[in-house]
């Protein structure tokens, strides 16, 4: 014993404050203490291994090598010690079998990694539950214990770093020939588990429907389980021939389930998205991948590589299961990329490409400001009501979405509901950046055709919008003698527009709550599409018989073409009214700043208040804060949808410098461009190659 402690210090120089170091974890290594004790033991001796070099660690093996993770300098320290310590390799080597011989391998093998349910919200609920709860090593869980034993985010790095003769030195102490055994069972079973599972999900009522059916012809899933069976027969009887053609086999089964799989994103990307689908068919193909590695396992001739591999890839695992940023990010990739597709392709009515569209958004613009001059004096109307702030905020926001829906159906705009549906049609444009000059002159043009737009938009609702509500207050002042609000009213709508407070923020946050009605409205789509509702409209028996056969037809087709843009005026309506309230009973100061609105409370302020306002400083800060309001609305809900379409599509903008020149190129040559459509723009992009 004292030879022993004598080595390990010559090797280690351990401090005397190290509570487990090598001597005492070697001391403690007992096979036959309890379960929940040789479960720690493993734990301490992994944190041994990663533990930082100190002072103590200058004669480390390996230390010449700055590039050797040191959890693989302290293994070849521990190896080097038990081989000149029989006894003491025989202690660990017994508590290691005593370990992984009393657990289940599967729970690992097929297991780990894969949510027991098959539904998005249970995984979510799983991780979480991990993330909050403290483990236990008293488990039977293999899996459990793995994710207790490699628990931090280097340990996949160090145990791809072992190179070939540790890796046979380590296998010498975990495995006798009784473990192989027990290992190579393990693996075909797991392999005939994880083919089971595979095939149940593949053959469910969510899967089996949207699978290619030329895919399905031979029946790839059902002979998948049986190839499985027939792999693990032919492995116990001992023929080697029946074993490898079994092996090649299933690989060439599980390319074709993995095409029929990935059959089911093209059908999702046609007819909607559901993130529990895209959520089976990512696990199904996982556990396809982890087939491929057993069987690499399984027919290797030096499979100790394949085993180091296939424990890295578990041990990555560990991270990918604790990380919720991860599941989200992941499975909300194809919804994201659906939400911001059907964006585009509403967004594309927003933006003026010609004189003539131009003028007709400035038209629509015009009316969509008439309609919100009534929707202002409304809200006026509501808060005379004196209701309290829940009731308020919910009836101004009705308020609102009634309004904007009838701009919706009267073919009219309002502009700031558009930057969050053209950021993802631009965003499309990108997706052949650098490939040619053409298509950076493209994008250009989007730019300054989406600026002009918002303009024109902008414009419109303006220039409408506050005369409007000016008439409608003169009109008042001559039929009842008093203005539609009052002089407190006035004063106090000045007070809260004034460029001098809080409205270029609060501004903002409308453009955050802007383009948060473009993602329900993408979502509501999708949903309307996956779920098949305009089929329903159409050939439902109860909706025909209701509606008669061509009104169901007629509604189906209405429903299909504006379920969008209902679903943006109602959330948009309704969280402009909402929101605000319910910041207010959590004390939090928000508010919005809708620049077409402003500019309707401007002029109903201006109806009570007379011409004698515009001597008030106040005023003209209020009448400051109108492009700012409108260059925010635009720039916020603009930025952060055209980020979404760019993660959505995968796309990494590495041409910037040159867009950046294009854009400065363009406004130095022709910066009436961005305003408005020149002649000489027109025609330079109508003549362009590859434009529609």
């Amino acid at each position: 014993m004292r030879g022993l402690v004598e080595s390990i210090r010559g090797g280690l120089n351990l401090g005397r404050d190290a509570r487990w170091d090598l001597s005492s974890l070697l001391n403690a290594a007992d096979a036959r203490a309890p379960r929940p004790e040789r479960h720690l033991w493993l734990i301490r001796l992994v944190e041994w291994l990663r533990r930082p070099i100190g002072r103590q660690d200058k004669n480390l093996p390996g230390s010449e090598s700055g590039t050797t993770p040191v959890a693989v300098r302290r293994l070849r320290l521990m190896l080097d010690v038990l081989e000149r310590h029989p006894e003491h390799a025989r202690q660990v080597r017994a508590l290691l079998q005593s370990i992984f011989g009393t657990l289940d391998a599967a729970t690992l093998l097929a297991d780990f990694g894969f949510s027991p349910r098959s539904g998005f919200g249970s995984e979510l609920s799983e991780r979480l539950r991990a993330r909050l709860l403290p483990a236990t090593p008293d488990t039977g869980d293999l899996g459990q214990l793995f994710q207790m034993v490699l628990s931090d985010e280097g340990d996949a790095h160090w145990l791809e770093s072992l190179d070939e003769p540790t890796l046979h030195r380590l296998g010498a102490l975990l495995v006798d020939e009784t473990q192989q055994q027990y290992w190579h069972r393990a693996v075909i079973d797991s392999i005939q588990m994880l083919a089971s599972q595979v095939r149940a999900v593949g053959l469910s009522a969510s899967i089996r429907p949207r699978l290619e059916p030329s895919l399905m012809a031979d029946r790839p899933f059902f002979q998948l389980t049986r190839c499985a069976v027939q792999l693990g027969e032919a492995d116990a009887a001992g023929d080697a021939v029946a074993r490898r053609q079994q092996i090649l086999y299933l690989r060439a089964l599980l390319t074709t389930c993995q095409r029929a799989i990935d059959s089911v994103r093209d059908h999702l990307e046609e007819h909607g998205v559901s993130v529990d689908i895209v959520f089976q068919i990512e696990q199904m193909l996982e556990r396809c991948e982890r087939i491929e590695t057993l069987l690499n396992c399984l027919a290797s001739t030096a499979p100790a590589r394949d085993w180091q591999w296939l424990l890295a890839e578990l041990a990555r695992g560990v991270q990918t299961r604790r990380s919720l940023g991860a599941l989200f990010s992941h499975h909300y990739s194809m919804l994201a990329r659906k939400v911001a597709e059907r964006s585009a392709a509403t967004g594309e009515h927003y933006i003026t490409r010609n004189r003539a569209e131009w003028r007709d958004m400035l038209r629509r613009a015009c009316g969509g400001g008439l309609v919100i001059a009534g929707t202002t004096l409304m809200k006026f109307a509501i808060g005379a009501l004196g209701l309290s702030a829940f009731w308020g905020g919910f009836w101004a926001g009705i308020n609102y979405a009634s309004s904007f829906v009838l701009v919706q159906l009267l073919h009219w705009t309002v502009a700031t509901k558009q930057p969050a549906m053209t950021a993802p049609a631009m965003a499309a444009k990108l997706e052949h950046i650098g490939s040619s000059d053409a298509a950076i002159e493209d994008f250009v043009d989007e730019v300054a055709h989406l600026l002009r737009s918002q303009i024109a938009g902008i414009i419109g609702n303006v220039m409408t919008v506050a005369p409007v509500v000016l008439m409608l207050q003169a009109l008042a002042w001559q039929l009842q003698g008093s203005p539609l609000i009052s002089e407190k009213t006035a004063h106090y709508a000045l007070h809260n527009l004034t460029l001098l407070g809080p409205t270029l923020g609060f501004a903002a946050f409308t453009g955050v709550l802007l383009f948060a009605s473009s993602l329900i409205a993408g979502w509501v789509e999708n949903a309307f599409v996956f779920h098949r509702l305009d089929s329903a409209i159409a050939w439902n028996p109860a909706f025909v018989r209701w509606l008669g056969s061509s009104r169901a037809q007629r509604w189906s087709r209405w429903w299909r073409a504006n379920i969008s843009g209902l679903a943006a005026n109602v959330s948009l309506g309704l969280m402009l009214g909402i929101v605000p309230a319910l910041a207010a009973f959590f004390a939090l100061p928000v508010e919005v700043r809708h620049v077409t609105l402003s500019a309707g409370q401007i002029g109903a302020a201006l109806g009570t208040l007379g011409w004698n306002a515009l001597q008030d400083p106040d005023f003209w800060w209020c009448v400051a804060a109108i492009p700012l309001t409108g260059m925010l609305n635009v720039l916020v809900s603009f930025l952060l949808a055209f980020r979404l379409a760019l993660r959505s599509r995968g796309l990494k903008v590495r041409d910037r410098s040159l867009l950046y020149a294009a854009l400065r190129r363009r406004l130095a040559l022709a910066p009436a461009s961005f305003l408005w459509p020149t002649a000489q723009v027109e025609q330079a992009s109508s003549a362009r190659p590859g434009r529609h």
